[in-house]
């Protein structure tokens, strides 16, 4: 009797922060918003966070879910998340930066890639632009190889592979990331259009193909150094990465 009025308890806090998107295959269980004040080139910014979990159970009993959270292993496995900055559901036009995880760039501050720099900056610019969202998607270390095989990566990359080189001996593809459960939150949390922050040309597809409206895509490069200027040049001579400036006729696929 205890347990469940615990459990009642514990639920009647959660479950008007709960959302379920069914995915056809499963469910998303988006958890939020949350206030997440941050420290951002010194200053306090306060954002709304999200995270979300991919489950092949569908149901909306959300106590079913928090039941099994202590017996999941879920530290074992990263989950993905997102910051909203400002009224992102009806601003006119939002930025949106989709930034795959970097271990070594976005937490050591790694000067072999770019991602460090990236994630801060595109931050900045969602702040700078009144409102705005960024998606931190947690199974894309190394463009979805994994931490260790990134690693190893690293190793032939300092005997001359370059990136798409080192992973492709691995036997792994370029880049095997995918975007469907950050759209479908997404959708979930804005219908107007939005700007991509991106120099990627698969993740701009991606959302073109989900039939997302874009109003413009603004290019994200910095931060470059004797260390990563030959990562940042495979990225545009191997992986297609959009130099230009904002979406015009040359950036559809």
């Amino acid at each position: 009797m205890v347990q469940a009025k615990l459990e009642t308890k514990v639920l009647n806090v959660l479950k008007d922060k709960i959302q379920m998107i069914n995915t056809g295959e499963g469910a998303i269980y988006l958890v939020g918003p949350i206030r997440l004040p941050a420290n951002l080139y010194g200053e306090t910014v306060v954002f709304q966070w999200y995270c979300w979990l991919n489950q092949c159970q569908v149901t909306e009993d959300y106590q079913e879910i928090i039941d099994q959270l202590s017996s999941a292993n879920l530290a074992e496995y990263q989950q993905s998340s997102v910051l909203v900055y400002g009224d992102f559901e009806h601003a006119d036009d939002a930025l949106i930066r989709l930034h795959s995880i970097c271990h070594t760039g976005d937490i050591f501050g790694s000067k072999r890639c770019d991602c460090g720099y990236q994630l801060k900056q595109s931050m900045k610019n969602i702040v700078d632009h009144g409102t705005g969202a960024l998606f931190y998607l947690a199974n894309h270390e190394g463009r979805g190889i994994g931490l260790f095989s990134k690693a190893m990566a690293y190793v032939l990359q300092e005997h001359g592979y370059d990136t798409v080189e080192a992973n492709e001996s691995l036997g792994f593809v370029d880049d095997s990331r995918n975007y469907d459960d950050a759209i479908r939150v997404l959708k979930t949390l804005r219908e107007k259009p939005v700007t991509l922050m991106t120099n990627n040309p698969r993740k701009l597809e991606a959302m073109q193909q989900a039939g997302l409206p874009i109003s413009g895509r603004q290019p994200l490069w910095g931060d470059r150094s004797e260390f990563n200027e030959k990562y940042l040049q495979t990225k545009v001579r191997r992986s297609g990465h959009l130099e230009g400036g904002p979406l015009d006729p040359d950036d559809q696929p």
